[in-house]
């Protein structure tokens, strides 16, 4: 139930700000609009508003909506509304109104951001795991527990990184661009600091994925290798390991991060048997020597090690909270720099270097929105600011059937000084329906297939 809230919310929400823009612009511009109207198909409930005439709508299928404006192209219209009529307008005000819906959503975008900018939210620090054997982060000489400060794209200056989260943004326009990345590190100790270059360049990301994050070596945060809550007849409890013991050593590997245990845990299969392993922990300041053998579990087509306990701590948090304008500039800053990389990433997809994997539809959209919404008001905040920037940069695209694609037409016609045909203007319109649902399509197979395969 709260998956269905949140999306249909995240929806009512996106949508009616995209037309909004447009209705509040088109009436700016002295254009009359007949219907300002949420979903589409069979009208469920309609109001007017005092001194408007303008018929507000909600109807039937909500995965959409339109404001319709007095226009000659679809109806006779009086001689004494002419003036009224959108298609009578100059080129600069229906370039406005055309524009004001995407430029809408990404207005909300950047004050979503800030929003959440101004609250505060609760992330990760940027502590780098043990990198696995063999991954760009292990060849640049990572080892797991440094603090990363600052991060640089190739010869660029420099940048904060203030949280995990902002690792992994850096890390994913770094590989979508094909750049290397530098990072300035703190070491363990506090006492000095170094300077690492990840070769992201090698790095094929035609997905962007927890895969990708795990190529690079870098796919989660530091925690401590501590035993957490461990369960009734498993492995764990079988061995005698208890809630608190902190692992040193498995075997002849010395054990850093809890990311590193899990994946020792995971391996320790060898000819479809489950390998024991003498553990070194720490109980209470006292050392030990535990010998632990995990049952083999199926996971998909392979069978892992399991201990039934929880793996490593909770990783360090940072409280990231920002003033009134440093959290609204923050904010359009991160929406331009979402904007770029979502075109980017289009960018690539046409041309064959990102896959179309990459592509997420509606159940995609409504699962985030319900695991967004449980982890509280924050992060459903910034999933908001993410789908309306999405929104926003697709809208802009130039496809026919899309405001980006009247919004070429619009520059043909100050090009040329004359309007795109009517002969073209169908053609194109049948070729960009078709192309959108083409993409749908792809969404939607994508969808099904990541939520249910």
């Amino acid at each position: 139930m709260l998956t269905l809230v949140a999306f249909v919310l995240a929806l009512g929400v996106l949508i009616s700000v995209h037309e909004y823009g447009h209705y509040r612009v088109a009436v700016a511009c002295g254009v009359k609009v007949l219907r300002f109207s949420i979903g589409f198909g069979k009208i469920l409930y309609r109001w007017h508003f005092k001194n408007s005439s303008t018929e507000f709508a909600i109807c039937v299928f909500p995965v959409g909506g339109y404001v319709k404006m007095l226009d000659e192209r679809e109806a006779t219209v009086p001689d004494g509304e002419r003036h009224l009529a959108f298609n009578t307008q100059s080129l600069r005000s229906r370039v406005a109104i055309v524009a004001a819906g995407p430029l809408a959503n990404l207005v909300l975008a950047a004050l979503l951001y800030a929003a959440v900018n101004w609250i505060g939210v609760e992330s990760a620090a940027p502590i780098l795991a043990r990198p696995e054997v063999g991954s760009v982060a292990a060849q640049a000489g990572l080892l797991g527990g440094e603090r990363v400060q600052w991060a640089a794209l190739a010869d660029a200056e420099p940048q904060a990184v203030e949280s995990f989260d902002d690792l992994r943004w850096f890390l994913t326009r770094a590989t979508l661009d094909g750049q290397d990345l530098r990072l300035i590190l703190r070491y363990p100790s506090g006492l000095n600091r170094g300077e690492v270059l990840l070769k992201l360049s090698a790095v094929n990301a035609s997905e962007v994925n927890a895969e990708l994050f795990q190529k690079i070596g870098l796919a989660g945060p530091f925690t401590r290798p501590v035993i957490g809550e461990v369960m009734s007849g498993g492995s764990a409890e079988k061995a005698g390991l208890r809630n608190g013991d902190l692992v040193q050593q498995v075997g002849s590997v010395p054990v850093v991060d809890g990311q590193q245990l899990r994946g020792l845990i995971r391996a320790s299969v060898a000819n479809g048997q489950a390998q024991s392993a003498l553990w070194k922990v720490s109980r209470a300041g006292s050392a030990m020597e535990i010998n632990v053998k995990p049952e083999l579990k199926p996971e998909g087509a392979l069978l892992v090690g399991k201990i039934g306990a929880y793996v490593g701590a909770r990783p360090e948090l940072v409280l990231l909270r920002y003033g009134a304008i440093d959290g609204l500039w923050r904010g359009f800053t991160r929406t331009w720099e979402v904007s770029a990389l979502t075109l980017r990433m289009m960018g690539k997809m046409l041309i064959g270097e990102v896959s179309i994997k990459n592509l997420s539809g509606p159940l995609t959209i409504a699962d985030y929105a319900g695991k967004s919404a449980g982890m509280g008001l924050t992060a459903y905040l910034a999933f908001l600011a993410l789908i309306s920037v999405s929104l926003g940069v697709l809208n802009l695209l130039p496809l026919p059937v899309l405001d980006g694609g009247h919004l070429m037409y619009y520059l043909w016609e100050g090009v040329t000084g004359k309007p795109v045909s009517e002969v073209w203007m169908e053609n194109l319109q049948r070729g960009g329906v078709a192309l959108l649902f083409l993409m749908m399509a792809i969404a939607i197979f994508n969808d099904v297939a990541r939520l249910f395969g």
